[in-house]
Protein backbone atom coordinates (compact mmCIF):
# COMPACT_ATOMS: atom_id res chain seq x y z
CA UNK A 1 0.00 0.00 0.00
CA UNK A 2 1.44 3.48 -1.03
CA UNK A 3 0.95 5.93 1.89
CA UNK A 4 1.08 10.08 1.50
CA UNK A 5 2.44 12.24 4.57
CA UNK A 6 0.05 15.56 4.66
CA UNK A 7 1.66 18.35 6.89
CA UNK A 8 -1.73 21.20 7.55
CA UNK A 9 -0.05 24.18 7.84
CA UNK A 10 -2.29 27.69 8.63
CA UNK A 11 -1.12 30.75 9.22
CA UNK A 12 -3.86 32.45 11.30
CA UNK A 13 -3.22 30.54 14.60
CA UNK A 14 -4.86 32.41 17.82
CA UNK A 15 -2.06 31.23 20.59
CA UNK A 16 0.68 31.63 17.67
CA UNK A 17 0.28 33.31 14.27
CA UNK A 18 2.81 32.57 11.69
CA UNK A 19 4.01 29.75 13.44
CA UNK A 20 5.38 27.89 10.41
CA UNK A 21 7.04 30.54 9.31
CA UNK A 22 9.18 31.10 12.27
CA UNK A 23 12.79 30.51 12.47
CA UNK A 24 13.82 27.81 14.46
CA UNK A 25 17.99 27.69 14.48
CA UNK A 26 18.27 29.13 11.33
CA UNK A 27 15.48 27.10 9.48
CA UNK A 28 11.66 27.58 9.69
CA UNK A 29 9.09 25.34 11.28
CA UNK A 30 7.54 24.06 8.35
CA UNK A 31 11.09 23.44 6.34
CA UNK A 32 12.36 21.47 9.59
CA UNK A 33 9.18 19.31 9.70
CA UNK A 34 8.91 18.53 5.86
CA UNK A 35 12.84 17.49 5.99
CA UNK A 36 12.35 15.07 8.93
CA UNK A 37 9.05 13.59 7.62
CA UNK A 38 11.33 12.89 4.17
CA UNK A 39 13.36 10.44 6.24
CA UNK A 40 10.41 8.20 7.00
CA UNK A 41 10.92 5.10 4.74
CA UNK A 42 7.47 3.98 4.69
CA UNK A 43 6.11 7.19 2.49
CA UNK A 44 5.53 7.28 -0.97
CA UNK A 45 5.36 11.14 -1.27
CA UNK A 46 5.52 14.10 0.82
CA UNK A 47 3.12 17.45 0.65
CA UNK A 48 2.85 20.65 2.88
CA UNK A 49 -1.50 21.70 2.95
CA UNK A 50 -2.16 25.33 3.18
CA UNK A 51 -4.52 27.98 3.07
CA UNK A 52 -1.71 30.76 3.05
CA UNK A 53 0.17 31.93 -0.20
CA UNK A 54 2.82 32.91 2.15
CA UNK A 55 3.71 29.70 3.12
CA UNK A 56 2.91 28.12 0.05
CA UNK A 57 5.99 30.75 -1.68
CA UNK A 58 8.14 29.46 1.11
CA UNK A 59 7.75 25.46 0.67
CA UNK A 60 8.94 26.18 -2.92
CA UNK A 61 11.12 28.17 -2.35
CA UNK A 62 12.94 24.92 -0.64
CA UNK A 63 11.92 22.65 -3.67
CA UNK A 64 9.22 21.34 -1.03
CA UNK A 65 5.97 20.11 -2.22
CA UNK A 66 3.06 22.04 -1.22
CA UNK A 67 -0.18 22.69 -2.69
CA UNK A 68 -3.14 25.20 -1.74
CA UNK A 69 -6.17 23.97 0.01
CA UNK A 70 -9.57 25.56 0.64
CA UNK A 71 -9.76 28.53 4.12
CA UNK A 72 -12.68 26.66 5.74
CA UNK A 73 -11.76 23.42 7.17
CA UNK A 74 -12.46 23.32 10.90
CA UNK A 75 -9.32 20.94 11.48
CA UNK A 76 -5.86 19.60 9.84
CA UNK A 77 -7.68 16.02 9.65
CA UNK A 78 -10.43 18.04 6.81
CA UNK A 79 -7.18 19.69 5.39
CA UNK A 80 -5.81 16.36 4.62
CA UNK A 81 -9.14 14.88 3.22
CA UNK A 82 -9.05 17.51 0.65
CA UNK A 83 -5.58 17.30 -0.37
CA UNK A 84 -6.52 12.78 -0.69
CA UNK A 85 -9.76 13.74 -2.78
CA UNK A 86 -7.44 15.74 -5.18
CA UNK A 87 -4.13 13.35 -5.20
CA UNK A 88 -5.22 9.88 -6.59
CA UNK A 89 -3.03 6.88 -5.83
CA UNK A 90 -2.71 6.67 -2.18
CA UNK A 91 -4.23 4.24 0.19
CA UNK A 92 -2.85 5.56 3.49
CA UNK A 93 -2.93 9.70 4.60
CA UNK A 94 -0.90 10.29 7.26
CA UNK A 95 -1.71 13.55 8.85
CA UNK A 96 1.61 15.14 10.28
CA UNK A 97 1.54 18.02 12.80
CA UNK A 98 2.95 21.07 11.81
CA UNK A 99 4.20 22.63 14.69
CA UNK A 100 6.55 19.38 16.06
CA UNK A 101 10.14 20.28 14.33
CA UNK A 102 12.20 17.50 15.58
CA UNK A 103 9.51 14.88 14.63
CA UNK A 104 11.19 11.02 14.92
CA UNK A 105 10.84 9.58 11.36
CA UNK A 106 10.84 6.34 13.10
CA UNK A 107 7.48 7.21 14.69
CA UNK A 108 5.64 7.84 11.17
CA UNK A 109 7.45 4.17 9.92
CA UNK A 110 5.69 2.85 12.84
CA UNK A 111 2.11 4.45 12.53
CA UNK A 112 2.20 3.36 8.84
CA UNK A 113 3.20 -0.18 10.32
CA UNK A 114 -0.34 -0.61 11.55
CA UNK A 115 -1.82 -0.76 8.56
CA UNK A 116 -0.53 -4.25 7.62
CA UNK A 117 -3.22 -5.42 9.39
CA UNK A 118 -6.12 -4.97 6.72
CA UNK A 119 -8.83 -4.54 9.40
CA UNK A 120 -7.35 -1.32 10.23
CA UNK A 121 -9.16 2.01 9.28
CA UNK A 122 -7.81 4.46 11.44
CA UNK A 123 -4.19 4.69 13.45
CA UNK A 124 -2.76 6.80 16.30
CA UNK A 125 0.10 6.76 18.55
CA UNK A 126 0.53 6.58 22.27
CA UNK A 127 3.46 7.11 24.89
CA UNK A 128 3.45 5.66 28.42
CA UNK A 129 2.37 8.32 31.43
CA UNK A 130 5.29 7.66 33.76
CA UNK A 131 4.73 11.81 35.54
CA UNK A 132 1.95 12.75 37.66
CA UNK A 133 2.20 15.84 36.27
CA UNK A 134 1.21 14.58 32.71
CA UNK A 135 -1.48 12.07 34.20
CA UNK A 136 -3.17 16.09 35.77
CA UNK A 137 -2.25 18.09 32.64
CA UNK A 138 -5.90 18.62 30.54
CA UNK A 139 -3.75 19.46 28.03
CA UNK A 140 -2.29 16.17 27.18
CA UNK A 141 -4.71 14.49 26.31
CA UNK A 142 -5.11 10.52 27.56
CA UNK A 143 -6.16 7.17 25.66
CA UNK A 144 -8.16 4.61 27.23
CA UNK A 145 -7.17 1.40 25.56
CA UNK A 146 -9.24 -2.41 25.25
CA UNK A 147 -7.69 -5.62 25.24
CA UNK A 148 -7.12 -5.36 21.20
CA UNK A 149 -4.69 -2.17 21.75
CA UNK A 150 -7.59 -0.05 20.07
CA UNK A 151 -8.56 3.44 21.46
CA UNK A 152 -11.78 3.17 23.03
CA UNK A 153 -12.21 6.87 24.61
CA UNK A 154 -9.71 9.87 24.69
CA UNK A 155 -10.17 12.19 27.68
CA UNK A 156 -8.74 15.66 28.89
CA UNK A 157 -8.82 13.78 32.50
CA UNK A 158 -6.81 10.25 33.63
CA UNK A 159 -9.57 7.42 33.15
CA UNK A 160 -9.90 4.86 35.20
CA UNK A 161 -10.33 7.15 37.94
CA UNK A 162 -9.25 5.26 41.33
CA UNK A 163 -11.58 5.64 43.83
CA UNK A 164 -10.27 5.99 47.36
CA UNK A 165 -7.29 6.44 46.49
CA UNK A 166 -4.70 9.30 45.91
CA UNK A 167 -3.86 10.45 42.55
CA UNK A 168 0.06 10.35 42.84
CA UNK A 169 -0.56 6.39 43.39
CA UNK A 170 -2.81 5.94 40.37
CA UNK A 171 0.17 5.27 38.16
CA UNK A 172 1.01 2.22 40.24
CA UNK A 173 -2.19 0.69 39.71
CA UNK A 174 -2.74 0.67 36.29
CA UNK A 175 -0.94 2.22 32.94
CA UNK A 176 -2.00 4.87 31.64
CA UNK A 177 -1.17 6.80 28.14
CA UNK A 178 -1.05 10.20 26.82
CA UNK A 179 -2.25 10.51 22.98
CA UNK A 180 0.58 11.62 20.42
CA UNK A 181 -1.39 13.61 18.05
CA UNK A 182 -0.53 12.07 14.77
CA UNK A 183 -2.89 9.98 12.35
CA UNK A 184 -2.95 7.17 9.79
CA UNK A 185 -6.03 6.91 7.82
CA UNK A 186 -7.31 4.61 4.86
CA UNK A 187 -8.19 7.27 2.24
CA UNK A 188 -11.63 6.01 1.94
CA UNK A 189 -12.22 6.41 5.60
CA UNK A 190 -10.52 9.63 5.65
CA UNK A 191 -13.15 11.29 2.97
CA UNK A 192 -15.72 9.67 5.02
CA UNK A 193 -14.78 10.97 8.31
CA UNK A 194 -15.28 14.82 6.82
CA UNK A 195 -18.61 14.38 6.08
CA UNK A 196 -19.45 13.39 10.10
CA UNK A 197 -21.15 16.23 12.00
CA UNK A 198 -19.56 16.87 15.40
CA UNK A 199 -20.72 14.96 17.99
CA UNK A 200 -21.69 15.76 22.10
CA UNK A 201 -18.24 13.77 22.95
CA UNK A 202 -16.21 15.56 20.95
CA UNK A 203 -17.70 18.60 21.61
CA UNK A 204 -17.71 18.00 25.38
CA UNK A 205 -13.66 17.55 25.30
CA UNK A 206 -12.51 19.22 22.45
CA UNK A 207 -11.19 16.28 20.73
CA UNK A 208 -11.85 15.12 17.49
CA UNK A 209 -11.45 12.11 17.33
CA UNK A 210 -14.23 11.15 19.88
CA UNK A 211 -16.79 11.84 16.94
CA UNK A 212 -14.99 8.86 14.90
CA UNK A 213 -15.30 6.43 18.06
CA UNK A 214 -18.76 7.70 18.67
CA UNK A 215 -19.78 7.00 15.11
CA UNK A 216 -18.07 3.28 15.67
CA UNK A 217 -15.09 3.58 13.89
CA UNK A 218 -11.93 1.75 15.14
CA UNK A 219 -8.86 3.33 15.99
CA UNK A 220 -5.36 1.23 16.47
CA UNK A 221 -2.63 2.47 18.64
CA UNK A 222 1.09 1.73 18.51
CA UNK A 223 3.68 2.63 21.56
CA UNK A 224 6.25 4.77 21.16
CA UNK A 225 8.92 5.96 23.65
CA UNK A 226 9.96 9.05 21.56
CA UNK A 227 9.29 13.12 23.30
CA UNK A 228 7.38 15.02 20.66
CA UNK A 229 8.10 18.58 21.26
CA UNK A 230 5.36 20.42 20.06
CA UNK A 231 5.01 24.39 20.04
CA UNK A 232 1.65 25.57 20.62
CA UNK A 233 2.76 29.25 22.09
CA UNK A 234 5.53 31.77 21.74
CA UNK A 235 6.98 30.12 24.93
CA UNK A 236 7.04 26.57 23.36
CA UNK A 237 9.20 28.47 21.03
CA UNK A 238 11.48 29.68 23.82
CA UNK A 239 12.07 26.78 25.61
CA UNK A 240 12.85 24.48 22.40
CA UNK A 241 15.28 27.11 21.20
CA UNK A 242 17.09 27.03 25.17
CA UNK A 243 16.38 22.90 24.41
CA UNK A 244 18.29 22.64 20.94
CA UNK A 245 20.31 25.52 20.33
CA UNK A 246 21.87 26.79 24.02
Amino acid sequence: MKAIGIIPARYESSRFPGKPLVDIGGLTMIQRVYNQVKHATSLSEVVVATDDQRIYDHVKSFAGNVVMTRKDHQSGTDRCAEVIENIQGFDIAINIQGDEPFIDPLQIDLLVSCFARPEVQIATLIRQITAVEDLQNVNKPKVVLNALQEAIYFSRQPIPYYRGKEINEWLQETTYYNHIGIYGFKAEVLKELTKLPISKLESAESLEQLRWIENGYKIATAISAHTNDAIDTPEDLDLILKKYFK
